[in-house]
């Protein structure tokens, strides 16, 4: 075999391998790019569910509050130790201050209370 056709052979086994790699490298991009998506929308809707079901508690605390006259201490101890103070005081804000009519001023408490 000539030198020429071994360096030829040697080339062509180079770029057939780089390819390969090349090749590789992107199917493997696609998988993490697949993968990465998949996490994201998956927070995303942990992140809405979270929302949703913190603002029911709010506004069920607020039910106790404002329309059964409950002070928010005794509303936390009617939910039992999984209800903290401060958590109470944070779910009502995020109930009062994530809803649309909130913004307007047409929410019981809201502005001008």
């Amino acid at each position: 075999m000539s030198q020429q056709t071994i360096r030829q052979q040697a080339r062509r086994t180079a770029r057939e391998m780089a390819d390969k790699r090349r090749t590789e490298r992107a199917e493997r991009e696609r998988r993490v790019i697949e993968l990465a998506e998949q996490v994201m929308v998956a927070i995303g809707e942990r992140d809405a569910a979270v929302s949703e079901t913190e603002n029911r508690a709010g506004a069920a605390l607020r039910g106790l509050t404002e329309v059964e006259g409950l002070s928010l201490g005794e509303a936390v101890e009617w939910c039992g130790e999984s209800l903290t103070m401060r958590e109470a005081r944070r779910l009502r804000q995020l109930d009062f201050t994530d809803e649309p009519s909130a913004a307007a001023g047409t929410h019981p408490g809201g502005a001008g209370a």
